[in-house]
Parts: structure tokens; C-alpha cells; sequence
């Protein structure tokens, strides 16, 4: 039994293929690689399910960090939760490497993960698989390069959290092995992770995948090209290339900066939009979180049919089945950043809208009421009510916004009917909009503001629904210097990939992080009196030091104690 694969509940469906033998020759409990990795299972049954597990792995984001989105963390939404919660203590770094934060901080979840995907490559050659791929090839490639993804996926996970980290050899390791292995520089994680998905691209399945239905959640050579682009991109930000936390310090970033890295991120960018053409941006912007198999999606965990967006974050004033939570309440701060209707910012006076606070939901950017639910939104064939006392903000204490927002994004397209009804609801990892603001902001990086870069914001601005003025450059000013288009990028990105766990790490890879989290965060407190509504600013997480060494998470304390060869991050 040395080579004995211990089941987890991932892999729940073979504890009950097993419990039906007559006889037990291995433990329920247990089963052998022999097992597994049948000889003579020409369809792979107990391989795909052990394949499964691995899948099992990566998460879905909705509600991931202790029912809250991880974005609840940033300058974009606070918890509604009454209790204090993992995401605020995020915020407000209240945690150390032996006081660790795990909904987050995962470490012992990606190594556990690697030693499934060394024992599934080092076996799946044994099972005589008769299916096949991309016209004739076999199974047993595609589902390799699947759990290679994945390995690289979680690496990428611990990168951004940790910078470089041990890269454990591919053999599945035993308890007697030895394991005291050094952390890797941060250039070896990422030429392995890049040089990972290299090699695997031309393995994986191609969209349109045959049998989406069975099989569109699987990982496809977009997948790979999407991975790669992020990766590139956080490799060549100041946080790792020119703004080390402990200068010279291999393991925390590059030794010196290269804008080169730019340049390199942005190919991989250009490769992907120039080399898969199926990927396109959908039309609306809604359908691309509730319609499976749109242009714009790459790749996703899938979430199925359901309510469960709607039930754990919609409005607590409708009643419903399964009563919402009104779970997420985001920022004034997230409000302001979205444009107006003609793409200029909320405070600039070339707009040909003027901003009032009092009415200024009114022509902005339609992404806004796509993405936020404020007082007098329609929802449910009903205005949404965040004045204090009314129906969606009671005077009972109750989960309720903590700032007169709720979350609208993820939700079905529910303004206008009675009450919820199942759509789907899986996590989008990668789609087709985040290739191209990774583009348009290495581009400009590395050569400015070209013509590229603005199109790129064209496109993403016209989809959105922003006016595209007289000189058609949907609010943006020509000539730009390098400086002013980064912002506009920068918030560009904030607002069209709001919650979907990009801000908090984008703040840290832009090294910004210790100017946002020293700042309020704020939300409205709405109070009606004689049929008029008056609208004052409130604090809903006062501002906190951000000290250098919170740009990385700590190293795991039982790691450093238990292997002589493990540096602790700087400042921990």
C-alpha cells in the first residue's frame, strides 16, 4: 500500500463505485494507482473522476472568502455581514504567519494539488484510451496538459500571494522522501509556469469544444494563452519588476527592472487577440457572467442553475423564497469611478453632463447600473428603496447595505420581472475583455499611448454603451501622455472587471495599495424627509497603515519551522 492514493471527498463518486464490490480487496477508504490507472479501462472512468478532483482544486469565486467576494477587501465594497469578517481583516492586515487568514492564504491547498498532478501525469499513459480530441488525438494528451494547466494556475496563485516559491520535482513524493526544498527566485516560478503553458497549448482542446455541454468547462488552449498574458503582465508590474519591496531579493521580485518585461507582456496579449479568433466581446455586457458559451468567455468553473447570487447578495427587501442576504455593499469610492455617459470622469468639466450628487446615477455609464443596485433602481418590477427606513435598508438590525449599494453584477436580468428565476451562474477565471486591458496596458507601458492602445479602450467603451462623442473617441483626450492613459487604464480595468477578484490584486501588483488602503472608505447615507432626499457621504471602513511588507502575504509559520530551507517574506 506504499503507493496508495488516499481519497478525498473530491473524489467521492469512486468511494461509491467501490462500496459496491462484493468483496473489498483495498480499504474504501484507499485505492492503489493500479486501481486508479486501470489497464483495462479503455474510457477512462476512474482516471477522468481522478482527474475531476484536480478540477476540484481551483475555486469559484462567488462568495469565496468566508461569503464574502474578495473585492470586499479593496476601495470597492465593504461586508454587509454584522460580524467582523476574513475580508476586513484582510483590509485592515490583521493577520501574521502564524495568525494566518486561510480563506486566502492558501498554501497547503496548491502543494496538496501538485502531488495529484504528478500522480495523474505519471500514470494516465498506463489507461488504454480509445477516446479522442481535435480530430483523432488521443485522450490521455488533452487530459494531461488539462492537469499541467492547473499545476501552473496554482502556482501562478502562490506567486502573486508569496512571490517565488518551492517548485517541487514532478514525481508523487512519499513521507520518507526528503522535502526540505529552498524557494525558487521569482524569475525560475515564472519562466517554469510560462514555460508550462508552452508547452501544453497545442495539447489542450480548441473552442468550439464538441459536446459543450459535457465539456465546456474544460481547459482549452485559450485558457493557456489567457493564463500566460496574466502572468507576463504581473511579472513585468512594479511590485516585481522596478518596485521590489527588498531590493535585490530574488525571491520577492526581479533583482532590477527591465521595461523589456512590458514588451513581453504585451505579445503574449497580442498573440492571443491575433491567434484565437472565436473569443470576441459579447454585445451585452450582462450576458457574459449568465450565458454559457458566449464569445467572450475562455474559461470557467462552473456554478450551474440557480438563485444562489441572487439569494446570497440581491436586496433584502423582496421577499423571496430564500430571502436575500444583501451580502456585498459597494463603495461610494467604486460609484465614482465609473464615467459619464459621454466617457469623461464624474469631475471633468469638458462633460457635456454636468454631475450632480444629488441626481447622479443619471447619465453615467450604462456599466455602472449593471454592476451596483442603488436607491431607486429597478429590480423586481419595483424601485429599490436605500433610504434609511426604507424597505431595502430598514431601521431593524438586520444584514443590510452598509452603504445604500448592493451588488447587481452576476445577477440574472431581473429589473423587470416578479420575482427570480434559475440562471447560471459559473465563475468566469478568464474572458476575453481582460486579454485586452492587459494589452492596452503593457502596450503602453512599453511604447505609450499608440493607436493600438486607444482602440482597444474604444472597443471595450462602445460595448459598454459609453456615447461616442463628435470626434468618436468615446470621452477620451487625444495625445495623451504615457502617465495619463496608465490611469485611465487603471480605471478602465477597475470598473469593467469589478468583483471579479482582479482590484485587489491589481492594487498590489501597481504597488498603490499603501495609498488606497490609507484612505476611507466611503458609502451613502440617504435620509428622506418630506418627499425629499438628502444624501451625505459616511465612512464605512476608516483607513489603515499599509506597511511595505503587506504587499506579500507571510510564509506560512509551520513551513519555516519544519523546513531549514524556507526564507521567510521580509517584515514577518
Amino acid at each position: 500500500m506504499k503507493k496508495s492514493i488516499y481519497i478525498t471527498l473530491a473524489f467521492s463518486t469512486l468511494v461509491l463505485f467501490a462500496c459496491s464490490s462484493d468483496y473489498e480487496e483495498v480499504p474504501v477508504e484507499q485505492f492503489t494507482e493500479e486501481f486508479v490507472f486501470s489497464e483495462t479501462d479503455s474510457i477512462g472512468e476512474k482516471a477522468k473522476e481522478f482527474l475531476n478532483g484536480i478540477y476540484s482544486t481551483m475555486q469559484n469565486g462567488h462568495n469565496r472568502v468566508g461569503d464574502d467576494y474578495l473585492d470586499s477587501a479593496t476601495d470597492d465594497a465593504v461586508s454587509s455581514a454584522l460580524a467582523q469578517t476574513n475580508v476586513f481583516n484582510l483590509a485592515q492586515g490583521n493577520y501574521s504567519s502564524m495568525e494566518r487568514i486561510e480563506a486566502d492564504m492558501m498554501w497547503g491547498r496548491y502543494y496538496d494539488a501538485f502531488r495529484r498532478v504528478n500522480i495523474f501525469q505519471n500514470n494516465i499513459d498506463r489507461v488504454p484510451l480509445r477516446l479522442t480530441f481535435n480530430g483523432g488525438e488521443p485522450m490521455n494528451r488533452a487530459w494531461k496538459a488539462e492537469a499541467r494547466f492547473i499545476r501552473a494556475y496554482h502556482y501562478f496563485n502562490l506567486l502573486k500571494r508569496y512571490g517565488g516559491v518551492p517548485i517541487v520535482p514532478e514525481e508523487a513524493l512519499n513521507l520518507e522522501d526528503n522535502v526540505q526544498f529552498p524557494r525558487n527566485t521569482f524569475s525560475e516560478c515564472v519562466e517554469y509556469i510560462v514555460g508550462e503553458l508552452d508547452a501544453i497549448q497545442d495539447s489542450l482542446r480548441i473552442r468550439p469544444i464538441p459536446n459543450p455541454q459535457a465539456n465546456a468547462h474544460v481547459v482549452n488552449k485559450g485558457a493557456a494563452l489567457a493564463l500566460k498574458s496574466r502572468v507576463l503582465l504581473y511579472a513585468a508590474s512594479p511590485l516585481f519588476n522596478e518596485g521590489n519591496i527588498d531590493p535585490g531579493n530574488e525571491l520577492t521580485g526581479y533583482a532590477t527592472g527591465n521595461a523589456e518585461r512590458w514588451r513581453r507582456a504585451s505579445e503574449a496579449a497580442r498573440d492571443f487577440i491575433n491567434t484565437m479568433p472565436y473569443y470576441s466581446l459579447t454585445s451585452d455586457y450582462r450576458d457574459v457572467f449568465i450565458t454559457e458559451g458566449n464569445s467572450e468567455l475562455i474559461f470557467f468553473r462552473q456554478g450551474g442553475r440557480n438563485q444562489s447570487i441572487e439569494d446570497k447578495n440581491g436586496p433584502v427587501g423582496y421577499p423571496t423564497p430564500n430571502d436575500a442576504d444583501g451580502r456585498t455593499s459597494p463603495s461610494q469610492n467604486l460609484v465614482d469611478a465609473f464615467p459619464m455617459l459621454d466617457g469623461k470622469t464624474i469631475d471633468d468639466p469638458t462633460s457635456v453632463y454636468s454631475y450632480d450628487f444629488n441626481n447622479q446615477y443619471a447619465n453615467r455609464d450604462p456599466r455602472l447600473e449593471y454592476t451596483v443596485l442603488h436607491d431607486e433602481s429597478q429590480w423586481l418590477n419595483e424601485e429599490v428603496e436605500t433610504y434609511v427606513g426604507g424597505k431595502d435598508n430598514p431601521n431593524t438590525a438586520i444584514q443590510k447595505t452598509k452603504t445604500s449599494y448592493y451588488m447587481r453584477k452576476f445577477m440574472g436580468k431581473f429589473e423587470n420581472q416578479d420575482d427570480y428565476q434559475d440562471v447560471r451562474h459559473d465563475w468566469i477565471m478568464f474572458r476575453y475583455a481582460e486579454i485586452l486591458l492587459n494589452f492596452a496596458e503593457a502596450e503602453n507601458e512599453f511604447s505609450g499611448p499608440t493607436n493600438e492602445v486607444y482602440q482597444v479602450l474604444f472597443q471595450l467603451r462602445e460595448r459598454a454603451g459609453i456615447e461616442s462623442g463628435d470626434d468618436n473617441r468615446y470621452g477620451l483626450s487625444a495625445g495623451m501622455s504615457k502617465e495619463e492613459m496608465r490611469e485611465v487604464i487603471h480605471n478602465e480595468r477597475r470598473i469593467e472587471m469589478a468583483f471579479e477578484e482582479q482590484r485587489y490584486w491589481d492594487i498590489r501588483r501597481w504597488k498603490k495599495a499603501n495609498e488606497i488602503y490609507t484612505q476611507p472608505v466611503y458609502g451613502l447615507e440617504i435620509t428622506e424627509a418630506g418627499g425629499v432626499k438628502n444624501y451625505n457621504l459616511t465612512t464605512v471602513r476608516p483607513p489603515a497603515t499599509f506597511d511595505e511588507n503587506r504587499y506579500l502575504y507571510p510564509i506560512p509559520y509551520s513551513e519555516v519551522v519544519k523546513n531549514s530551507n524556507m526564507v521567510q517574506n521580509p517584515g514577518w
